[in-house]
């Protein structure tokens, strides 16, 4: 990767990781409801949803999903569905239950795997690992250094800017 194209990469980054999304009002409210910390434990399951999507773009499988329209489409409504439970979930949710609780019934894994399922059906993150990260990558050089470069400049702009 040049200097230039990191220099442009690194930014936009930041941009995308820091737009409000779905992702990031799930993990906005696990921090009001649980505290900061159990937020950004739970948030482990989303960068697993993210490397998940980072080695299927570099492997050159999210070309397989782009060309088969209907499994696209698959996700994007399972996705869309599953937005819509979670949000089912927060409106008969009692406020008053939410207090101080420790976890109030939930443990770091289902809080986990729920900030997975979400990462894994948001359309916004299928998009920028599927569209916008391929961008950056030279096809003429190796798929590995770029794949490892771009994992680990999105996870840590992505755990960056959640602090």
């Amino acid at each position: 990767m040049t200097l230039m194209t990191l220099l442009l990469f690194i930014p936009a980054c930041f941009a995308l990781n820091m737009t409000p999304g779905p992702n990031n009002l799930l993990s906005m409210a696990n921090a009001k409801r649980y505290g900061i910390r159990v937020a950004c434990y739970a948030g482990i399951g989303r960068l697993v949803a993210f490397v998940c999507m980072i080695t299927l773009a570099a492997t050159g499988l999210a070309a397989v999903l782009h060309a088969s329209e209907k499994v696209f489409f698959a996700v994007k409504i399972a996705g869309g569905l599953y937005l819509f439970w979670l949000a089912y979930q927060l409106w008969i949710a009692d406020p008053a239950e939410g207090g101080s609780e420790a976890l109030g019934g939930k443990n770091l894994f289902q809080l986990a795997r729920q900030e997975f399922l979400l990462a894994v059906g948001n359309p916004k993150a299928i998009l920028i690992f599927t569209a916008f990260l391929p961008q950056f990558v030279d096809p003429a050089g190796s798929r590995v250094r770029p794949c490892d470069a771009f994992s680990i400049e999105c996870v840590q702009g992505y755990w960056v800017a959640r602090e």
